[in-house]
């Protein structure tokens, strides 16, 4: 008899193919398409459209490396148990402890620019204390509904994506009837062109882009792992490239480059913006909604994917054992759920979304540098794809932490160093 619940303290597999590339779309299509985006551009002018396929490039190396790992060793936790099946306890707690770390921050972001997006439509005072009440109270709803379950949790995703990408393609379409089609920033991408600035917005936009990497921390509840989980990876990414490229030089086309850059100094609302000069009220609101919801979509995600991670830290005792426990009524690991919305909570109230995703973006790429380091050691028997892509994806991550701001690598370097030092702390005691 079916009951719907974990057993023995296994998570359930109770999503298929086309609900993996929707858990992958919805982790992707949010902070990077909505707000990000203006962030690299303020940085790169039109050397933004290099750096969206610069960082789709890397992103799918790392995809194809994320997809092989997950397929070998489907269980949840993703690059945190590859580095401990396939590299060293320490390299595996390392990537467990900096997932944590980027992706409270990438969901701390999230909250912010949703709220942004609510009372920029709205007219409401975005004052700092304002900003930080509406934000805690978003994530209190958002963590009630994923501690229900995953099941629950999927059918939400399924209608927040289907809603984000109407509200996108919408706002496609609109523009390239009022504007034409944007061929002029790609005619223009030598203007104020720099490889240092276009490097660093790379590295910036390659966080939007590893959302994939849910679809593999959720290994544990994915039908047919081994073939389930490649395909949704491959499938989200080719579909996403694609679609930050379109709204990039959409964007671009519309405002300019400067203009829409500046949209994050100002109304933190960057597609809203670009929506407004088109002088078309209908889309102002569709893309309010389709933003509104791209951000929940993506908060949605990112608790299911850091709870996941959670659990398996906790299992090992990387963790308090306390959050290795899973709700019988729900089948949700809900201590780990909480006490990672407690995390995500604090890094909202520092009310900062270019500080959130700037750290998110280093920690991220040291990430995803492990996870590559681990798909070198995949067994030939068990390997889906050649060693170079790996090497490629390892060095892109490695490369590109070389153009992040080096205050960012003062702040991330210490927590790494933090976590490895009660890492090894603990080892100590134990032994």
């Amino acid at each position: 008899m079916s009951t719907g619940k974990k057993v023995n303290g296994k998570l359930k597999r109770e999503i298929g193919l086309p609900g993996a590339v929707l858990m992958g779309l919805g982790s992707i299509i949010g902070t990077g398409i909505f707000v990000s985006i203006a962030i690299a551009t303020e940085i790169a002018g039109h050397g933004i459209i290099l750096a969206v396929i610069l960082a789709g490039i890397l992103a799918a190396f790392n995809g194809l490396s994320s997809a092989q790992l997950a397929a070998a060793h489907p269980m949840s936790g993703g690059t945190y148990e590859y580095g401990y099946k396939f590299l060293n306890p320490y390299l595996g707690f390392a990537a467990g402890w900096m997932f944590l770390v980027a992706k409270s921050a990438s969901a701390a972001t999230a909250v912010l620019g949703c709220i942004a997006y609510i009372f920029f439509a709205f007219g409401w005072d975005s004052a700092y204390e304002n900003t930080v009440l509406a934000g805690l109270a978003l994530l209190l709803a958002m963590t009630i509904l994923v501690s229900g379950g995953i099941k629950r949790s999927n059918r939400a995703n399924k209608v927040i994506v289907g809603i984000t990408l109407l509200g996108l393609m919408s706002l496609l379409v609109a523009s390239w009837l009022v504007s034409g089609l944007p061929v002029e920033p790609i005619q223009n991408m030598h203007i104020d062109f720099s490889w240092r600035n276009t490097l660093y917005a790379t590295a910036l936009l390659f966080v939007a882009y590893t959302g994939y990497g849910r679809i593999a921390t959720l290994g544990e509840e994915v039908k047919r792992p081994e073939t389930t989980i490649p395909g949704a990876i491959i499938t989200a990414m080719i579909i996403i490239v694609f679609l930050y490229l379109l709204v990039g030089l959409t964007a671009i086309h519309v405002m300019g480059a400067d203009a829409f850059g500046k949209t994050v100094g100002g109304d933190s609302a960057p597609l809203m913006a670009v929506s407004r000069a088109l002088s078309l009220p209908f889309i102002e609101v569709v893309v309010t909604i389709a933003a509104i919801t791209a951000m929940m979509g993506v908060f949605l995600n990112l608790l299911l994917g850091l709870s996941r991670v959670a659990l398996s830290m906790a299992r090992r005792g990387d963790l308090p054992f306390a959050l290795s426990g899973i709700s019988p009524s729900s089948g949700s690991p809900n201590p780990a759920i909480w006490t990672v919305a407690i995390v995500i909570g604090l890094l909202i109230v520092s009310g900062n979304m270019v500080f959130t995703w700037t750290f998110s973006a280093f920690t991220v790429l040291i990430y995803y540098a492990i996870t590559n380091l681990a798909a070198l050691f995949i067994p030939h028997e068990s390997r889906l794809y050649p060693k170079w892509v790996a090497l490629a994806g390892l060095f892109g991550c490695v490369f590109l932490t070389l153009w992040i701001d080096p205050r960012i690598w003062i702040y991330g370097g210490a927590v790494l160093m933090a976590g490895l030092a009660g890492h090894f702390v603990k080892n100590v005691l134990r032994n």
